[in-house]
């Protein structure tokens, strides 16, 4: 008999099932290797915690593939950004909000505008980012108490700080001020397992999406979010922002050229 004559003999059925266990076996393989790089990613976010010493507080901006740097540079110097959240309250009612989003930050948050009152017209944020919890609870409390928010001219606002920045019932973004998003990742210095991590940033993400819906965000700006790896940003031009209705009236000059006038 010959091998044709074999394989004809084969039972269609059987064939069947070899090609499909075949390409469940191959499915598997590659998810296996999707999971690992998924958990090797996650190893090496950390380092690009803002607070953690000796590493960038901004990761580059991705363009056309590219790493490059945001398109200003924040006014403020790296040992601002790398410290646990401040609030001090500015002349005018202006509360700023300055330095990374650690867990907790929101607690803080809230006791400073119980003890505020009224005092607070606007909460003005130089952040990079930090725990999506807190910004979210933070940005809930900011729509509340119907307050303003306003990044300044060289301010940052980047990773999860503009999710807190949504919650104004009025949002300004000065000239020049540096807004960048980019996806959510595990901060955490514990290192969860492959199917915990995709669980949780899958449950992350759709909260945020979900939040940014409520806020009257457009989901354009949530969309470059999901695009841009966690260690690049996506900066948001003064465009986009108002087409995305992250700001709600065009950015005012820098207070300084203003003055000029």
């Amino acid at each position: 008999m010959t091998i044709g004559e074999a394989i004809r003999r084969i039972d269609d059925g059987v064939l069947m099932r070899c090609v499909f266990y075949l390409l469940l076996a191959a499915s598997v393989t590659f998810l296996v290797i999707d999971v690992r790089e998924i958990t090797t990613a996650s190893a090496q976010l950390p380092g690009f915690d803002p607070m953690h010493d000796g590493q960038p507080v901004l990761p580059p901006a991705l363009t056309d593939g590219r790493p490059a740097a945001p398109p200003v540079e924040p006014a403020s110097p790296s040992e601002v950004f790398r410290k646990a959240m401040t609030f001090d309250l500015k002349p005018g009612g202006v509360l700023l909000a300055e330095g990374t989003i650690d867990p907790g930050a929101a607690g803080r948050f809230a006791q400073e505008i119980e003890a505020r009152g009224e005092y607070v017209k606007t909460v003005q944020l130089n952040s990079p980012g930090g725990s999506v919890d807190d910004a979210i609870t933070m940005s809930r409390l900011v729509r509340e108490k119907k307050l303003q928010t306003r990044i300044a001219s060289r301010g940052l606002c980047a990773s999860s700080c503009p999710i807190v920045f949504s919650g104004g019932a009025e949002r300004i973004a000065e000239k020049e001020a540096v807004v960048g998003v980019h996806q959510v990742f595990n901060g955490s210095r514990e290192r969860p397992s492959a199917e915990q991590a995709m669980s949780s940033a899958q449950s992350t993400t759709a909260r945020v999406a979900r939040h940014l819906d409520e806020m009257g965000i457009g989901s354009g700006l949530w969309l470059h979010a999901l695009e841009t790896p966690p260690d690049r940003l996506y900066y948001l031009t003064e465009k986009e922002m108002t087409e995305f209705g992250l700001v709600t009236r065009p950015a005012p000059a820098p207070r300084s050229a203003a003055a000029k006038i």
